[in-house]
């Protein structure tokens, strides 16, 4: 009588012969996996350590290049999720489809390297594309390669072997000292006399306190601290509703003295509650009105009346961006602040990032600026004596008489 195959144990795995070759089968989560070898020794050898692998809750085995998804596949997926953290998520998915879909939507994670990589910035920048939207795309495949190796499906991320040489392609050439902002404080004030309310009062919140235009318009009377001269940002309007920060840091913004008249008087005004800023059709106590789907005031009526005000004082157009945010930067560093300060006002990640709002001209600096350094390089001067006792009149026509310094002079007669 044939001896019963004694059964493995459950989630061991299984071995089993076939064609000539060992298998060896297992599951990993939901999905059942298996591979051959031509010894039983050595099927029987990996089986035990993926099963210990397994257990532990790491991948069993490596995915094989062959069998991943292609980055097409693998985009969907991942550009669904960033739709729920990422504000730009509708601009990532743009650039995905009309620039990198094409090039490498057919390829698997493995596949991309630095030379294809250096072939899409060629390609793009030939066809017009300005460098900074290739930055853009090849930045974004950075970030995504980056969550596909935590998923296992890349072992390194391309965009890091780039040389010098390809970066250097894609440089913004932008020069953000030619950023128009209100250069004179007296062109702020024309400006803030007319423009009408609530975007006057708006206008002032953003040129003297550096707020984003989404900061401004979802800043609640809480936040606000007249009292210790501070604004608490912690959370800005985007799409009509209120979110998280761009960097998801809330910070504290100091309330400058220039500012601080203004936002008492608006509060006497308005009540102090809810919102600073409310739409024409919100109920008293900061409530929408039913009848209307607008909860804040849309961005668009601000550029509106900026046009119209900068218009009327004879300044030229500006962007709402432009009139309120790098004017903050850009006064501040005028008027002397520290460029890491103002990082921290401007709620930035880096001092790298502020330096792009505070670029001035050099007719626009300061006057400590060109005091910074106090030394007097001039030659000394002295009493101009002759070294010839002879007349004027002896010196020949067309040269000069030779002077020298007083101590120089003594020095000669000893």
């Amino acid at each position: 009588m044939a001896r019963k195959r004694r059964r493995r144990r459950w989630g061991s795995g299984s071995l089993f012969e076939r064609g000539g070759r060992w298998w060896i089968r297992w599951r990993e989560g939901s999905k059942r996996r298996s591979k051959s070898f031509a010894s039983k020794d050595n099927a029987e050898a990996v089986l035990s350590k993926i099963v210990s692998a397994v257990e532990r809750g790491e991948a069993g085995l490596p995915n094989e290049p062959r069998d991943a998804p292609t980055l097409g596949e693998l985009a969907e997926t991942w550009l669904a999720r960033r739709e729920k953290t990422h504000r730009a998520a509708a601009d990532d998915r743009s650039r995905w489809r009309c620039h990198l879909k094409p090039m490498f939507g057919h390829m698997r994670p493995r596949e991309l390297d630095a030379a294809k990589l250096r072939a899409f910035v060629e390609t793009k920048l030939a066809a017009g594309l300005s460098p900074t939207t290739v930055g853009h795309c090849i930045r974004l495949l950075s970030t995504w390669f980056s969550d596909l190796i935590e998923a296992g499906h890349a072992t390194s991320n391309p965009v890091a072997s780039l040389p010098r040489s390809t970066r250097r392609l894609y440089r913004s050439k932008y020069d953000t000292a030619s950023t128009p902002f209100l250069e004179r404080p007296e062109d702020i004030r024309a400006v803030f006399l007319a423009l009408p309310e609530p975007t006057a009062t708006m206008f002032a919140v953003g040129a003297l306190a550096g707020l984003r235009t989404g900061e401004v318009l979802g800043l609640s009377w809480p936040d606000v601290d007249l009292e210790g001269h501070r604004l608490h940002i912690r959370h800005q309007m985007q799409d009509g509703r209120l979110c998280g920060l761009k960097d998801d840091e809330p910070r504290i913004v100091p309330l400058l003295t220039s500012l601080l008249p203004i936002l008492t008087a608006w509060r006497l005004k308005t009540g102090g509650e809810g919102l600073l800023f409310k739409p024409a059709n919100m109920a008293k106590g900061g409530r929408p009105d039913l009848g209307s789907r607008a909860q804040f005031i849309r961005p668009h009526t601000l550029g509106h009346h900026l046009r119209a005000a900068l218009k009327k004082c004879g300044l030229p157009g500006l962007t709402w961006y432009q009139a309120t945010r790098h004017t903050f930067a850009s006064q501040f560093v005028i008027g002397g602040g520290s460029i890491e300060l103002l990082s921290k006002i401007m709620g930035h990640s880096s001092v790298l990032v502020t330096q792009h709002y505070s670029h001035l001209r050099v007719d626009l600096f300061g006057p400590k600026a060109f005091d910074a350094i106090s030394v007097d390089l001039a030659a000394p001067a002295g009493a101009v004596v002759s070294l010839h006792p002879a007349s004027t009149d002896s010196v020949p026509p067309g040269h000069t008489m030779a002077t020298t310094r007083p101590d120089e002079a003594e020095a000669k007669t000893a």
